[in-house]
């Protein structure tokens, strides 16, 4: 099962627990085996929600520019910095970092070297994009589900998304990064009109 609790932030709850970017937690849950971490701004990487899922022997995957602060806040034996385009095997959970930047504005530099994850759970792949443009690096995902920002303004908008939605092999395509800080759910709506020949969830409400 998989949940977006909000915005950008992401749970998959399958043999293993893992959040992605935990923002605006409602509750403590202290489930965690995993959290991701996409990119340093506040609303992906925020120590007062994390410290709502974590728990003693949660793992960290971070971006190089958040691993000496994580490694300050938590067991620095459990983080791991990770760099775009590149395979990992981290305590029994295969992943892939992807690139995940913008081209035309200045919020998500490529020189940042922030990621998107493709992340694979029971024979399943989940592809987060992060923040990030319809970049040429990401447009031959493979993957079941696909986690695609629509807000626009710091990522790519509806229209963008749907592209990109449109040239990646995935079965499901959900859209995030929309009705907390950016974009709304009519957003959402126009992305599914424009996505063809795939299924389209809206998980947040």
């Amino acid at each position: 099962m998989v949940e977006v609790l909000c915005h950008s932030s992401i749970k998959i709850t399958e043999d293993v627990i893992i959040y992605i970017d935990p923002f605006k937690i409602d509750k403590e849950y202290h489930d965690a085996d995993y959290i991701f971490f996409t990119h340093s701004h506040y609303d992906h990487f925020s120590p007062e929600d994390i410290e709502k899922v974590r728990k003693e022997n949660t793992v960290f995957i971070v971006t190089e520019d958040i691993k000496v602060k994580a490694e300050k806040l938590f067991n620095r034996e459990n983080v791991f910095a990770v760099e775009p385009s590149k395979s990992y095997h981290v305590h029994g959970l295969d992943f892939k970092a992807t690139y995940a930047y913008n081209e035309n504005k200045a919020f998500h530099p490529k020189e940042n070297r922030w990621v998107g994850y493709i992340i694979e759970v029971n024979h399943k792949t989940y592809y987060i994009a992060g923040d990030t443009d319809n970049i040429e690096e990401i447009q031959n995902i493979e993957c079941d589900e696909a986690y695609i920002p629509i807000g626009g303004t710091y990522t790519m908008n509806y229209q963008e998304a749907a592209e990109l939605a449109n040239t990646i092999k995935a079965k499901v395509v959900i859209p995030t990064h929309y009705g907390s800080i950016v974009g709304d759910k009519k957003d959402a709506t126009k992305f599914k009109e424009l996505v063809k020949n795939k299924e389209v969830k809206i998980l947040i409400k």
